[in-house]
Formats: C-alpha cells, structure tokens, sequence
C-alpha cells in the first residue's frame, strides 16, 4: 500500500475563493469573480453544466457584477490592485474585449443597476462630490447622463426603484449604527422610518410594488427587524422580530410574492422566507453558516455564495427545498477530517460584559503548544464561522487561534455594535485583555508566550496592545493596522469622512482621547519582536500608517521585519501575494515555538 506524506503547507492557501456572483434571467449562464488561475478574473459556467471557463484577463477583482436583464450583456466593476477605484464596465456574455461604460479615473463607482429594459445604467459616484456622493443615470444608447441624487450631509447611495423608476429609494451613511433611507419621488423626499433622536439603522430595503417597501431596520430595538412602508398612507409597519437576532439583507421572489431574508446572530446566519400574500413566515435549512450574497432568479429560484468554518466560498442553488452545490471549491488535497471547526466559547470583560469568542483548537497529532490571539477588523464586523485558509493553515501547523468578538462587534445587537465608537482604545482592549486572561486561567497558554496578530482594526488592536501589555505576548503582527489615529483619521478615503467624528473621534475635541488610544504613543513598549504587512495601494489604511511605525520603532532599536505589497489594497486579491505572506508569517512565529518567556 503507498503512503503519502501530510499535506503539503501551501496547499491550505491554494483554497479558491469566490468575491461575487450573477445569474442570467433565463438561469443559463453563471458568472462569478474567482481566483481560479492564482489571480481574480471572471469566470462563467453554462447551465446546468458546472464546467467553468474564463470571461477575462486583467487579473483584477471585481466589486460589482450584474446582468442586463434582457440577457444580453453583463455589467461589471473593476478597480486597480485593490486602490477601490471602481469603474463599470460592459462585457458580451461570452467573455472578450471590455467596453467602458463608467470611466473616470481617481473616482470611486458603487451600486449600479440596470433599468428593466436594459437601456439605463444608475448608479452612485464620487464624481464633483467626493465627500456625499451622487446618484446617476446613464442612458446606454445616447450616452446622455442625469444625476438622480445629490448626496447631503452624508455619503448617499441609490438602493432601489419602483417598477415604474418613478421613485427612488436611497440610503445616508451616517455612521455605521446611523443609516437612513428615504423615497424620492419628483421633489419630494419621504424618511421610511419614524420621526425619533435615536439613532438607528435601515440595513436594506426594496420595493414590492410601485408604492410598497419592505425594509429591515432597528428603529426603536436593538436587533433588525423586517418592516414594511406604504407611500400612499405614509404608514410605517413592523412586521417580524427574532430574539436576539438581526435580519441582515432581503431579496424579492416577485413571482411567489416571496421575500427572502437571511438574518445574522453571533457568529452564525440563518435564512427565512416570508409569504406577503398569507404572511407565513419560515425557517430555510442552508448549506453554509455564513451566507455572503443571495440572488433571485426571474423565475423565482434562489441561489446563494456562502460558506463555513471548513468549506469555502460556493454558489448553491435550491431545487425542490434541496441544495445543489454548483461549485466544488474544497481545500486542494486536504481531507475534511484534516480541518477544524471552532469551538463557540463566553467569558467576562472587565465590566461584566459578555463576550462571544471562536476557539480554534490544533487537532492533537498537530498541536505545538502555541496560540495565536486573533482581535478581528472592522471593528463593527465580527469573527464569525466562514472558511478562511489563513486560519486552517495555521492550525494543520500546530496554532491554535483565540478570535474573540469583542465590543463593538456585529451580530449581538444596535447598543453592542455602538460600545466601539469613540472609544476605540479603552473598551475593546480591556475585552481583549479579559479574553487573554481566560485563556490564562484555563490553563491554554502561560502570560507572555502568547503569539499576536490581527489585521486593519485587529493590526491597530495588535499594535496597541503591543505597546500596553506586552507582557502577555512574545511576538506581534500587525497587517495593515492604523498606528496613529491623527493620521488615519486625516488620510482615509473622503466618503467615509463624515463619519469619522462618531466613530473614531474629532482631532481637536477629542485630542487627548486620540492620542491615549493610539498605537504610536506607546513606542517605549514595544518591546517584543514585530512584522508589519501593508499593501501600497490601501485607500483605508494608508501606507503612511505602517512606514511612520517602522520608522519609530528601528529608530529606537527595536526588532521589526517589513513586508510592503506593491500591488495590494486592503487585502489580498492575488494568491500568490497571500501565499508569500502566510509564509512569512508563518516563518516569523516559527522562530518562537516553545520559547518560554516569563511574566
């Protein structure tokens, strides 16, 4: 009998994963954003066969995707090695010589949609309004262009139209945890929730008829519900609440009168059909714990890109109430047994709050004895139970990860997602201390020999806690972090700055706050050795944020590796990129297994 050795270290990042998908209207034709060749390109497969071949080259990753749906061409939006300057464009369905649709360089694209009949492209712009945005609308024929929304007060993004395009549906960010929508028709704009002071959100919202919204909002609860508004009575309606559960995106199954609603809680999803004929309202089984993206075909059939702690990306399709997995995206020549799927575990923060945590723990044969203690981004996001390779590659190499959900958080409520804002520094990094002292208490790791990372809030979250308690770590990475919130606050793209004030804190109110939570104040201790990873071309954290930290730190003679992506954003969009820096990371922590550093 032949035995073959363990699974090859690389082959944990060589996992394919799937940025987005759409279905043409007669369900013939899929097309997805993927990195099946290394690199992000668009791919389709020809239904109900499921081989898939290349639609483009360019070897960028796309933001936008969507048919014309009349079936005859596909829209979709790319940007540059991650800078998030997205341009629009058109593409024949067979794949070929893109066509610029929306071509203007140095702007960010968002959102477009195609009128019924194909002819019109709306969509929502950074073009001579940076900060708010507007909305336009691009006939496709004489190329003519009207702008439908002019953004105020906040960035403004076109979300809908009525079946007769007389109105509009749009949304202002105000903050995350202050999200607005309204109706437009000719003049006039109408709020679709309450008058109140209390800020709240609407997450989506989508007409069923010329005068009838449906919409997931917070208004007045801590957790998202479905509600409905009517135009013609200016009535306002909550319709359906979950315990402890928000309803997260919705999709309309216009011909079963069907609304599709996946919901979010913790670190898992679930998915519910509501009947707007008899209000019958369901719980829908699903292929995966985190659903990423659903689509509605013309005809009524639901598909869906999700995936789990062990299984990546895939697009499924229900058939009969059964789930077909159109894609068969797996772990290159792992064995499911081989992967991990987390333990969900609780514990208290310094003021008794409840944190949910993700355990990854190392299978037995594996195990080295080393923790890596993981602070997620976002920070309102959440480490939840999807597929990532970076993390079943660590552990078939012996880590176990610690990823604690953290104040501020999604999935546990309005009133927990707003506990980060403006207080970046104090509450989340006392959360993250209480989750390094349980792992402590339990006996998982002794203070001082725990290995640290985290990535964009998680990099800041890493370096501050570097810089204040680094007597709990023995080395640190840091991925794209913020390392001055002053600089960050100044540098991040011009449509998120309305917010910022709220979120992170205003430079001349808030200074003294800003300069307690940011990472850079607290140059004396970091003591523990340091790799720092940046993509060049990062419009949120802006390169600025790693050099000025580097550059401190080995001015003072500390231990500090760099490794600085010229093609890269805020990620990684090219494998052979994430590849090289796993390795490198894994290279670094390997140099302090089993080290024993004493408190």
């Amino acid at each position: 009998m032949i035995s073959f050795p363990k699974p090859d270290v690389e082959q944990f990042l060589r996992t394919f994963a799937i940025g987005d998908f759409a279905v043409s209207p007669d369900e013939k034709q899929l097309v997805f954003s993927t990195n099946l060749s290394g690199k992000y390109n668009l791919w389709a497969m020809d239904l109900p066969k499921t081989f898939p071949y290349p639609l483009t080259f360019i070897d960028q990753s796309c933001q936008e995707l969507l048919y014309d749906k009349q079936g005859r061409f596909i829209i979709a939006g790319f940007d540059q090695d991650g800078d998030e300057n997205t341009q629009f464009y058109g593409l024949p369905l067979q794949g070929g010589t893109m066509k610029e649709i929306v071509y203007q360089e140095n702007t960010r694209n968002f959102m477009p949609i195609l009128s019924e009949n194909g002819k019109k492209l709306y969509y929502t712009s950074s073009k001579d309004n940076p900060m708010c945005l507007s909305s336009f609308c691009l006939d496709l024929d004489s190329g003519q262009e009207t702008k439908v929304i002019e953004g105020r007060d906040a960035a403004t993004y076109l979300l809908d139209f009525s079946p007769d395009e007389s109105t509009f549906l749009y949304y202002k960010h105000f903050a995350n945890t202050h999200t607005l929508v309204f109706a437009k028709h000719g003049d006039e704009e109408i709020r679709l929730t309450p008058p109140t002071e209390k800020q709240h959100t609407v997450s989506d919202a989508v007409f069923v008829s010329n005068d009838l919204v449906y919409l997931l909002t917070d208004y007045e609860s801590d957790f998202t519900y479905l509600a409905s508004y009517d135009l013609k009575t200016r009535t306002f309606l909550k319709i359906k609440s979950l315990e402890k559960e928000s309803l997260r995106s919705l999709k309309y199954n216009k011909s079963q009168q069907t609304l599709y609603i996946s919901s979010e809680k913790g670190v898992e999803d679930s998915l519910y059909e509501y009947r707007l004929q008899d209000g019958n309202w369901n719980k829908v089984s699903t292929p995966c714990s985190v659903i990423e993206k659903m689509v509605v075909s013309k005809a009524g059939t639901l598909y869906l890109l999700g995936r789990s702690a062990t299984t990546p990306h895939n697009i499924y399709k229900r058939e009969e109430n059964e789930w077909v997995s159109l894609t068969k995206y797996t772990v290159p020549g792992v064995a499911p047994e081989e992967l991990v799927d987390p333990d969900v575990i609780t514990y208290r923060s310094f003021d008794d709050l409840e944190i949910e945590a993700l355990f990854f723990k190392a299978k037995k044969e594996n195990d080295n004895g080393e923790i890596i203690f993981l602070p997620h981004g976002g920070p309102q996001a959440a480490e939840r139970k999807f597929f990532r390779a970076s993390f079943q590659f660590f552990l078939n190499q012996g880590f176990s990860i610690f990823a604690p959900n953290f104040r501020g958080s999604t999935g546990y409520g309005l009133a927990f997602t707003k506990m980060v804002e403006g207080d970046w520094g104090n509450g989340p990094r006392l959360d993250n201390v209480a989750g390094l002292d349980w792992l402590i208490e339990n006996g998982y790791v002794e203070k001082g020999n725990i290995l640290l990372m985290g990535g964009s809030f998680g990099g800041y979250m890493s370096l501050l806690l570097h810089g204040r308690h680094a007597d709990y770590f023995k080395a640190v990475v840091d991925i794209f972090g913020p390392s001055d919130l002053f600089s960050f606050i100044n540098s991040v793209p011009d449509d998120w700055k309305p917010v910022m004030d709220q979120w992170v804190g205003n430079p001349e109110r808030d200074k003294e706050k800003l300069i307690e939570y940011s990472p850079i104040t607290y140059l004396d201790g970091m003591t523990k050795p340091m790799l720092v990873i940046q993509g060049a071309n990062d419009p949120r954290v802006v390169q600025q944020e790693s050099d000025q930290i580097v550059a401190a730190l080995r001015e003072k003679g500390r231990e500090v590796e760099y490794m600085l992506l010229t093609d890269e954003g805020h990620g990684f969009s090219k494998k052979e990129n994430e590849i090289a820096v796993y390795q490198r990371i894994l290279s670094f922590f390997n140099q302090f297994i089993g080290s024993k550093v004493k408190s």
